[in-house]
């Protein structure tokens, strides 16, 4: 990937976690430190930009998992990371949902690419966490991909509101048994 590229991806993924999908090029070109032309000689329009940005977010999320895995003090602590970095990349995706509005197989599509990057990094990161026992809580990895989205989707309403608590309280709750909740792994 050009430098120009990787500058512009990654100054637009800042730009729209402060401002959502909505900020104006020139913000996103000014953090990135080109200019409106070259920012469009690389994405034509928003919609290409935002792709781009949400592509290149959920392979790094992806990709973080196994290295978490393999150098954080403990799995459930890899997996507490790798669920922060999730927040962080919910962050960007404010107003995703209106860049396509009349376009529904390339939000579909997107969100197919979520799951099968995503889903598959977390269930690692819970079975090595139940492994070394650190994790009892009977949950699937979509389960907890769906209650952490949940809790960022109220997180840009509310500013007493501190998702990074709230996420983190979920997460260590992994660690004590939940009596009565079904047992994922049996369905």
């Amino acid at each position: 990937m050009e430098r120009n590229q990787q500058s512009l991806l990654e100054a637009a993924a800042e730009v729209f976690a402060v401002s959502g999908v909505g900020a104006p090029v020139r913000e996103v070109a000014a953090a990135a430190g080109v200019g409106v032309a070259t920012l469009y000689r690389h994405f034509p329009t928003r919609s290409d930009l935002v792709v781009a940005v949400y592509r290149h977010q959920v392979e790094e999320c992806a990709q973080a998992g196994p290295r978490l895995l393999a150098s954080a003090p403990s799995p459930f602590e890899a997996t507490l990371r790798w669920v922060h970095l999730f927040v962080d990349f919910l962050g960007t995706k404010h107003g995703l949902a209106r860049v396509w509005e009349g376009d529904a197989d390339e939000f579909t599509a997107l969100h197919v690419l979520f799951l099968d990057r995503l889903l598959p990094v977390l269930a690692d990161l819970l079975d090595a966490a139940r492994a070394s026992g650190e994790v009892v809580a009977p949950i699937s990895a979509y389960r907890l991909l769906r209650a952490v989205g949940d809790l960022v989707a109220w997180s840009p309403h509310d500013p007493e509101y501190d998702v990074r608590e709230v996420v983190t309280l979920l997460v260590s709750g992994l660690r004590q048994p939940q009596p009565g909740l079904p047992d994922p792994a049996a369905s």
